[in-house]
């Protein structure tokens, strides 16, 4: 029973994906763009807030001069760049989905996947950046920051620092919880983990293990970003710990608004594709639902008819 339920699913998806390559950017591309129009308008509201976050001052936490000890490690340049983070989280994940494309040539899954992409990307980016300037926890290199020279200078009642180094690296030196360089790779690389292994059915019940070393390999680099963070003394670990949990929960998220679990039988598209192919089955069964309606009510009329005929028939006998 279970061979044949097996059997007619893989039937089933494998007809599905004949349609495959019928819906392209041409043929289909504006359409689906114009259906998700409000969801491209959020998109744009987002990178706004993102932008508004970055530039607003976070809370000066207190720094006392017990606690300046913790604070001293080495301040390092990136090991990567800020400006490397939307080219790995976004732009590697996007050249994926249009490698898919080109073999599959399937729009909806395309669109789906990159909006869902920067949903995923940029609700992390504002989630980060508001919990960055609400919390104001101070970067582990934030002596180097505050005293570039070494003298070190509090405040005689509070014994609070006050800083007498470059303003924009103070300002940054208060953005520490949590790591910004995490959320966003586990936000983009996460959402890539989850598409890849919906699209080789890595969950397939066939025990094909080795497909999970494609599904990990973007985690791996995520993972890898992250560690950087604390070896450049940028991060605490509970910064970079606090960022990866909130990307890779930012893209479940996302990723299940537009796709089915990776291991359902219709993990491999999304669902727009899906609903798509189930557009002229629906018409078509409301079609014949509305060409039987005629003849469905002639037949309510006759017994009506057949009273009609009998109760005049009476009528003329009496009379």
């Amino acid at each position: 029973m279970r061979t044949c339920w097996l059997l007619s699913s893989r039937r089933r998806e494998h007809m599905r994906e004949i349609q495959l390559g019928s819906h392209t950017v041409q043929s289909h591309g504006v359409k689906v763009a114009k259906i998700h129009k409000y969801d491209w308008f959020v998109v744009v509201l987002l990178m706004m807030m993102v932008v508004t976050l970055n530039v607003i001052h976070p809370f000066y936490r207190f720094v006392g001069k017990d606690m300046i000890t913790d604070l001293k490690f080495p301040l390092k340049s990136n090991t990567v760049p800020v400006w490397a983070v939307p080219i790995i989280s976004v732009l590697l994940p996007a050249a994926v989905f249009l490698a898919v494309y080109f073999l599959r040539r399937d729009v909806y899954d395309l669109h789906h996947a990159i909006l869902g992409l920067l949903f995923s990307v940029l609700i992390t980016g504002v989630i980060t950046d508001a919990l960055k300037d609400a919390v104001g926890r101070p970067r582990p290199d934030f002596y180097w920051r505050c005293f570039p020279d070494g003298k070190e200078l509090y405040d005689q009642v509070t014994e609070n620092v006050i800083c007498h180094g470059d303003k924009s690296l103070l300002k940054d030196g208060h953005k520490s919880f949590p790591s910004g360089h995490t959320s966003w790779s586990f936000a983009g690389l996460g959402f890539l983990a989850l598409y890849l292994s919906g699209k080789i059915k890595a969950f397939d019940q066939r025990g094909h293990v080795a497909k999970l070393g494609i599904v990990f390999l973007p985690l791996l680099l995520a993972s890898l970003i992250g560690i950087s963070r604390v070896d450049d003394y940028r991060h605490h670990w509970q910064d970079v710990f606090a960022g990866g949990i909130l990307g890779i929960i930012m893209a479940a998220f996302c990723y299940l608004q537009f796709y089915p679990a990776p291991y359902h039988t219709d993990g491999w598209g999304p669902y727009a594709y899906f609903q798509m192919l189930e557009e002229p089955r629906t018409s078509g069964n409301a079609t014949n639902a509305s060409n039987q309606q005629p003849e469905g009510s002639n037949n309510n009329r006759l017994p009506g008819a057949h009273h009609d005929n009998r109760t005049e028939a009476n009528d003329l006998e009496s009379g």
